[in-house]
């Protein structure tokens, strides 16, 4: 059986049931805007009730790919698909998908009850059951004594609340959320992502969120696909891409790392050790390194499974390194050290703050030694 990385949020993962049956499918998705290619040769897979997150930087394509599920653009190569049948040239008020966009785009005009009916006022739904929709989504979202506002009566949270109201009302099978935070405060945007998490298993719709915020991605996302310039480069789980990227983008694009390139100058009989030119850094890893003298390769590991001391190891030859306190981050919760080595390198390692008082303090211009398990980094060959 295949080792864990991080916690699970939930008991779901039809992407490892080799019978499971898309819901969605990008298969050989290319957009082209003239000479300019926003999405190449794409092929993805998206399940039932998942809450599925594209990240990348912007301009990668991420948007765009959505615009085509919701039906605001059409590929220029490839088809999508939903629930096995084929959607390209389908119009949007179509589909079953609803698209929450960045600016809300609340009619100014209404209240917010009107807002979340019109929608449904615009399929002739009986004023009977648009009423109780209403009803069930102004509690939904917390919003019950709201309804008789309009939009500029309301904070950005309460804003947001009511543009994710509305996309529900008409019970679309997919909710499609641009950068729906991106307005947000931090600490209101934090609350918010746990909200959305509930609502999604509450209603058990597909979720599928674009955003550049890798934190948001990685709280609320079952699985997440990094984007750069059209095309997917790792689809996994929030623990995998953070534990085991596949490549230096994307160890370098999610979250705090320390990135090592080195060429492979000797691999010891231990498994799992390489020893890098330069510094001469030997790591060992937990991992069968399949790489050979002359490689080009790159040592990662995140700033919080570094351990820092002012005292030198039992094991100075591997999984460690030694160099002068250049810089300090104090964060409140952890603070970050920069470390700099011999060659000028700069390692990170944070340390969480756990008390007050500490009897020996890491301070500007100390020495010190940066260790790390052999299960706390990863060697990446491309």
């Amino acid at each position: 059986m295949a080792k864990s990385l991080g916690p699970v949020k939930r008991k779901f993962s039809p992407w490892t049931d080799p019978a499971a049956v898309p819901f969605i499918r990008f298969e050989n998705i290319t957009k082209r805007f003239g000479d300019f290619t926003a999405v190449d040769n794409l092929t993805l897979d998206i399940y039932e009730r998942e809450f599925f997150s594209l990240l990348g930087p912007s301009g990668c394509g991420k948007t765009t790919l959505m615009r085509m599920l919701a039906g605001f653009e059409e590929p220029t190569e490839g088809r999508i698909l939903l629930q096995g049948k084929d959607i390209s040239g389908v119009p949007p008020y179509r589909r079953p998908t609803n698209m929450m966009f960045q600016s809300y785009a609340l009619f100014p005009h209404m209240t917010v009850e009107k807002n979340i009916a019109f929608g449904l006022q615009q399929d002739n739904l009986p004023k009977g059951e648009i009423a109780a929709r209403v009803e069930e989504m102004l509690k939904l979202v917390k919003l019950e004594s709201f309804a008789k506002r309009k939009p500029n009566q309301l904070s950005g949270g309460q804003r947001q609340r009511v543009a994710l109201a509305r996309s529900l009302a008409k019970r679309p099978k997919v909710l499609l959320l641009d950068e729906p935070l991106g307005a947000l405060d931090k600490k209101l945007r934090e609350e918010t992502q746990f909200e959305l998490m509930d609502i999604q298993t509450n209603l058990g719709l597909t979720f599928f969120i674009v955003t550049h915020d890798q934190e948001e991605a990685m709280t609320v996302s079952d699985r997440i696909a990094v984007m750069d310039k059209g095309v997917i480069v790792q689809v996994a789980t929030p623990a995998e891409i953070y534990e085991a990227p596949n490549s230096r983008y994307v160890a370098d694009f999610i979250g705090d790392i320390n990135i090592l390139e080195g060429t492979v100058v000797s691999t010891e009989n231990a498994p799992g050790v390489v020893r890098l030119d330069s510094s001469g850094v030997a790591v060992a890893v937990e991992q069968d390194c399949q790489v050979v003298k002359g490689d080009q390769v790159a040592f990662a590991i995140r700033p919080e499974k570094v351990r820092m001391s002012l005292d030198a190891p039992a094991e100075t030859s591997i999984n460690a390194v030694y160099g002068e306190v250049w810089d300090i981050g104090y964060l409140g919760d952890f603070s970050v050290f920069l470390v700099k080595l011999a060659d000028d390198r700069i390692v990170r390692a944070a340390q969480a703050n756990v008390s007050r008082l500490v009897d020996r303090p890491v301070t500007f211009g100390d020495m010190v030694w940066l260790t790390w398990p052999r299960d706390a980094g990863i060697v990446l060959t491309r």
